[in-house]
């Protein structure tokens, strides 16, 4: 352990050095290229950016049919796992599956590099299980470039956006209460040349207008160590009139494995049976070969050391939001400086890697005091650094800018995912760069949009709370945050999504097909365990102990008591032909089972819900004419702009008395079909279910 006055020497020796220390030369240097075809095409979508919201894009777009290009920076890092080797978790594992529902790509490679897999809360109910894998960076980046450099309608091309391309004369809309700034006419290389198109998704990560915080008080332009940053789109959104905030993220140091004593530390395993994130997978490649991760905790030593160079750190001592729940090590200490220890999860970061990834070191410490800090760390008192920690600051786009396929209200045919809307995670960027591109591809080719409401999916709950309430902080997503968690699980985001997935023509045939069959075996086998009833006397001849009620069960009553599996029931011998049925349908019907005592009064919510997604608002109200609404209403109205009664519920700072006054307003000046249904809407309840 690091004494005081070795510690103390090590403070006053960067004081003395101050700015002029430069910074470590593999934080220094910057590798920029740009490279571009010679001759530029026509394109229908140019997604910008080749990370996870980048790659669904791209290929959510191309499955449209719509002929798409995704530029990137450097082709060698599309499909980079920028910061933890791992996909998946509570919340975040559920939109992964329902990315994958929609035909996405992120989990199918995610079962290909998974090193580890893990069912977060798996003692507890499906609602709130979080897939989750650990994944080897260089297996997962091969098969995402496998997938993506062959995914037919997509182009891939090594270049750097400076600017977007508008047509100012060509603006859909007059409205003075919500303007329309221009409509995107293609994008402007660096090299100076134009590729023209008429849908642009922008998935820049944290590399807008991003500069990187080195160990200590210095920073320089980028996006990742290496990786110039985007400077000219900034400016861009800017003049365009978007207001652009400032957000924070990190990653920690890699260490190297051979410097760990993981003897010190609790194994954690990943499970005997892996459940792969895809739909159309029955396992994962790697079953048999996981590796384990390790858990320690840092020490009141270590918060000790943190708290005496946290002014060295400019990353922790700016106004800007970081992450509330990934946040860096010193901001932890601050916020939570009660608690004598946080914990720290070792992560390997691949089969043949050396390097560690210590999942909740993030900070922003000098280089030459981070080593010594974590060797206070119980198993890390030897540990070597192999890459120091960073900090990333980054522009962001409000979110309420935009509307629910992500197209922007302001420039007609841009669409924004992933970081740049204020979200954090790779999970949140794949599955809006899925909705975006698809949503831009359908655009491009003239057909309605795909729209997901919070009924729908953890997508549609993330983009309703992006574009209602916007982003103070970077948004991560839990399971906690929907009131439909029942119904959205991760087992069962097929049964909700790829419907209407394949009703917008975006998804293969092959899964369509495996989907089908998959609806049917559970719709049969639910029939099989319908049709076997017993008295309580039948089920206890064959082991199932039920109070002598009189009343007739089915087996699939019998599923719905707690413990009691269909497995179960098979091996009783009481439900002839249940062992035809796949384990993976047996498992999904006893989910469902499990649940159907819960399901009428989430149904009721729905409905309800559903009742007020149905009134919808003119998107172009002037809500100066909105009597009785105070001025703070009338801005949130006009920042936001809801469609529906259900989405003014919803805003934050929106009164029960400003809703009614609202929707006298749309009683007036509703379409007439519009009128109509707000005239069976009594005030008095309108009145309960806002403040409810």
């Amino acid at each position: 352990m690091l004494s005081r006055q070795k510690w103390a020497t090590l403070l006053r020796r960067r004081r003395l050095l101050g700015k002029r220390m430069n910074p470590p030369t593999s934080l220094a240097r910057l590798a920029y290229t740009t490279t571009t075809n010679s001759t530029p095409d026509t394109y229908d979508v140019c997604v910008i950016g080749g990370g996870h919201a980048g790659c669904e894009a791209a290929t959510g777009a191309a499955r449209t049919g719509a002929r798409t290009v995704l530029l990137t920076q450097r082709i060698d890092t599309v499909g980079e796992l920028s910061c933890n080797p791992s996909i998946g978790g509570v919340g975040k594992g559920t939109l992964v599956r329902e990315v994958d529902a929609l035909d996405g790509v992120m989990g199918r490679v995610a079962d290909k590099a998974g090193i580890q897999f893990r069912m977060l809360n798996a003692s507890k109910g499906a609602a709130v299980w979080g897939p989750r894998a650990q994944v080897d960076r260089k297996i997962y980046k091969h098969h995402m470039q496998n997938i993506i450099f062959a995914y037919p309608n997509l182009d891939v091309r090594a270049a750097s956006v400076f600017d977007l391309v508008f047509d100012n004369s060509a603006a859909p809309s007059t409205s003075t209460s919500s303007p329309i700034w221009g409509t995107v006419t293609g994008v402007r290389l660096e090299t100076g040349d134009v590729i023209k198109c008429s849908k642009v998704v922008i998935c820049t990560g944290t590399f807008l207008g991003a500069e990187i915080s080195l160990p200590g008080m210095r920073r320089i332009p980028a996006g990742r160590i290496g990786e110039a940053p985007s400077m000219g789109l900034s400016a861009s959104l800017h003049a365009a009139g978007f207001k652009l905030g400032r957000l924070q993220t990190g990653t920690p140091a890699r260490l190297d494995k051979h410097s760990i004593d993981f003897s010190r530390m609790e194994r954690q395993d990943g499970d005997e049976q892996p459940q792969p994130f895809s739909f159309i997978h029955r396992e994962v490649d790697h079953a048999k070969n996981q590796i384990p991760c390790y858990q320690t905790r840092t020490t009141p030593e270590t918060h000790r050391l943190i708290r005496e160079s946290m002014h060295l750190s400019v990353h922790i001592q700016e106004t800007k939001k970081g992450p509330r729940y990934c946040p860096s090590l010193e901001a932890k200490i601050t916020r939570f400086g009660h608690k004598g220890s946080h914990t720290i999860w070792l992560e390997p970061e691949g089969y043949d890697s050396d390097m560690i990834y210590p999942n909740g070191l993030s900070c922003s410490m000098p280089e030459e005091l981070q080593e010594p800090m974590m060797r206070t760390i119980p198993g890390l008192e030897q540990v070597k650094m192999l890459r120091p920690a960073y900090g990333v600051e980054y522009d962001h786009v409000d979110p309420r800018e935009l509307t629910m396929t992500l197209e922007t209200k302001r420039i007609k045919g841009l669409y924004l995912a992933g970081q740049i809307n204020g979200t954090t995670g790779y999970e949140e960027a794949a599955a809006q760069g899925c909705l975006a591109g698809i949503n831009a591809g359908l655009a491009a080719r003239g057909r309605p949009p795909m729209v997901l409401t919070r009924a729908d999916g953890f997508l549609g709950v993330m983009v309703d709370d992006l574009i209602g309430k916007g982003a103070e902080e970077p948004y991560r997503m839990f399971t906690s945050r929907s009131e439909y968690r029942m119904t959205l699980r991760s087992d069962n985001a097929d049964m909700r999504l790829t419907e209407i997935g394949h009703s917008a023509g975006i998804v293969n045939p092959d899964r369509w097909v495996a989907f089908v069959n998959d609806k049917d075996a559970i719709q049969r086998g639910t029939e099989l365990l319908t049709n076997v009833v017993l008295s309580p006397q039948g089920w206890g001849k064959y082991g199932f102990e039920i109070g002598r009620d009189g009343i007739m069960r089915s087996a699939y009553d019998i599923l719905k008591i707690p413990g009691v599996t269909a497995a179960d029931l098979m091996r009783s011998g009481a439900v002839p032909g249940l062992d035809l049925v796949e384990s993976h349908i047996r498992a999904r019907i006893d989910i469902e089972a499990s649940y159907a005592p819960h399901l009428p009064r989430q149904l009721a919510d729905l409905a309800l819900f559903h009742a007020d997604e149905s009134l919808l608002l003119d998107p172009d109200m002037d809500y100066s004419q909105v009597q009785g609404l105070s001025d703070e209403v009338r801005e949130r109205l006009q920042k936001v702009r809801p469609t529906t009664l259900g989405a003014v519920k919803r805003m934050e700072g929106m009164t029960p008395t400003s809703a009614i006054y609202l929707l006298k307003h749309a009683r007036r000046t509703w379409r007439a079909t519009a009128e109509q249904a707000v005239r069976s809407t009594d005030h008095r309840s309108l009145l309960k279910a806002v403040t409810t």
